[in-house]
């Protein structure tokens, strides 16, 4: 796997689903529940999970309105957006 691809399976999941996928690796590796292999397997999961929810974030982060007060004090508001 390329390091910066993100797995097909996982481009798919929403920001939840995820972020709830690496919680439950997270828990499995502090619980020493799985042998080396499928730690590491984990863990590389677990980092492709990881930079697929940051860019969930930026993503939802560069959509956000973006408020602002124009030189005569009125509320002015500016989206910004990713495309």
């Amino acid at each position: 796997m390329a390091q910066n691809k993100i797995p097909d399976d996982i481009a798919k999941l929403s920001f939840e689903e995820s972020l709830q996928a690496l919680e439950e690796i997270v828990k499995k590796l502090e619980a020493g529940e799985v042998k080396l292999d499928e730690a590491i397997q984990n863990y590389e999961r677990g980092a492709s999970l990881k930079r697929h929810c940051e860019i969930k974030l930026r993503e939802a982060q560069a959509k956000v309105e973006k408020i602002s007060l124009d030189t005569d004090g009125l509320v002015s508001t500016e989206t910004s957006d990713l495309q």
